[in-house]
Order: C-alpha cells, then structure tokens, then sequence
C-alpha cells in the first residue's frame, strides 16, 4: 500500500483540484452580497442515517480555504448518526464558510454513503474470518477518500493503485502466454527493479487454482466468479500456500455464504461504486 505521506499528498491534491473547478475566480455570489469582513456559523446537520464520515476530511478542507476557520465537533468519523443530528459547528468568515461548503457536502455525502454500506457488510461478516476489501472501482480523483471512508467503515483496503501491488488478471495472463509464464516473468522484473510488492493472481477455474500453486511467490490467489462449491473446492486445495480473495457479484444476499466458504477476503466494487449519498447540509445559524 502507499505510504502515510503519499496518502496525505492524494488528499490535499484532491482538495486543490476541487477548490479550483468549484470556485475558479472566486465566489461571485458570495463576493456580491457578503461584506468580507463579515463572520458567520454554520452547522453540518444529518438529514438521513448511517456512518458518518469525512469529518477529518472536511477540517482539512476549512484550513485548506481559511486557516483561521474554527471547527467545534460533536460526531467523529466511524459513529452512527440519525434524523437531526449536528456533526460540526465552523465559525469564522462568512465568505470562507460558503466557498468550503459544497466541497465538504459532496465529499462527506459521498464518504458517508461508503462508510455506511462497508459497514452493514462488515456486520454481515461476523463470526466468519473473512474481511471486506475494496477495489479500484473508484470515482476518478476521488479515490483516496473513497478507500479513506472503506476504512472509517471497517473495511480494509486493496491495492491503492496500479503502482503498490502486483495484480495479474485474465488478460495479463493470456497476453503473457500463461499463468505459470505471467508469474514467473514478474518474479524476474521485480528482482531486476529491487521492487518488494505482493503478487495476486486471478483464477477462473480450479484448473487455473492447481497451476498457481504449482508456482512460488504469490501472495493471493483471487477466485473470482466460483460458486459455492467450488470456492470450497479452492480453498481447500489452496490450503496454507496463500491467502485466498473471492470476488464477482457478490452482495449483501451471497456474501455470507462466500464467507463460509473459509475464504480470507471478499472484494466487492459496490463499497465505492454502487452507494447513495447520505444527506447532509450545512445550515447558518
């Protein structure tokens, strides 16, 4: 995975990038009418139910837009919230306050609606070994706050990116010629790099199971689109080789079972890309 500093660097790009494409020049509306001397508060209020979060995320954006904004919280990120509920109070400059908050909507909305549907996976999960990993299903420059609200969720993360972890899938290995000849070459293109990440490899079938662990140096195999019986079937033959990660059409209905399979990681792209915000605004008071 990427290192803390890489991860602080994704959020603050984020950050900037957003602030750019939302208030450009600056904030007519509020540059009109709003004197900017003026001060104002204003309070992030829970229209809805579910896992808040982004929290952290939205004091990183007050201090990106005014670092003299002052944020008094009541919910931190992880905690349930109801109907009615005050998050945070920001107070400060007025003109500050309005150009930070669609930013902070969308990005809290949207992480809360993850932390929330992780969650109510992580409870399906219970009493089984298995965790919940996310995928790169992700909204294009939103992702490390994606990932960031799997986590507030209690899920854990997969590879970030394309960069941190070998992932070799269907169409690599047919490009390459192979299972067998698709690990053995990034075998040798990670020693002749010095790079140390953990090689995944995608199976289709059993067949595909028996000929990945005929080889050394994978880390997990992902069983993707078995059936019940089958997933069992894999495990089994796995046994302590690797870990093993099923995935494909796996929901809230058939994730259970898959887990009971004695499987180590589900990963399911609907955490991030199949969710409906949670409703939130920010109110003046």
């Amino acid at each position: 995975m990427i290192s803390d500093k890489q991860f602080q660097n994704e959020l603050q790009l984020i950050i900037s990038n957003a602030i750019r494409e939302d208030v450009g020049a600056g904030d007519i509306s509020s540059l009109a009418c709003i004197p900017i001397s003026a001060k104002g508060k204003a309070k992030l209020l829970v229209k809805d139910e579910g896992v808040i979060a982004g929290v952290s995320f939205a004091k990183m954006i007050f201090e990106f837009v005014d670092s003299d904004l002052k944020i008094e919280t009541f919910i931190n990120d992880g905690q349930t919230v109801k109907l009615g509920d005050e998050v945070f109070h920001v107070s400060g400059s007025a003109q500050s306050i309005l150009k930070a908050e669609r930013l902070v909507l969308n990005s809290m909305q949207r992480m809360s609606a993850i932390a929330t549907k992780t969650q109510s996976y992580v409870k399906l999960l219970e009493g089984t070994l298995t965790k919940i990993l996310d995928t790169r299903k992700t909204t294009p420059g939103f992702r490390a706050c994606e990932k960031w609200a799997v986590k507030i969720g209690g899920g854990e993360n997969h590879r970030f990116a394309l960069y941190d972890m070998i992932m070799l899938k269907d169409n690599h290995n047919d490009f390459t010629g192979g299972i067998s000849a698709a690990i053995k070459k990034t075998r040798v293109y990670l020693k002749e790099n010095n790079l140390d990440l953990k090689i995944i490899v995608e199976a289709r079938n059993l067949y595909e199971i028996k000929e990945i662990i005929e080889n050394e140096g994978v880390f997990r195999i992902l069983i993707d689109n078995f059936n019940y019986e089958d997933t069992r079937k894999a495990v089994v033959l796995i046994g302590n080789k690797c870990y093993t990660e099923s995935s494909g059409n796996i929901n809230e209905t058939n994730i259970r079972n898959y887990a009971e399979c004695g499987i180590n990681y589900i990963s399911s792209g609907a955490l991030t890309h199949s969710v409906y915000n949670m409703d939130l605004s920010l109110k003046a008071f």
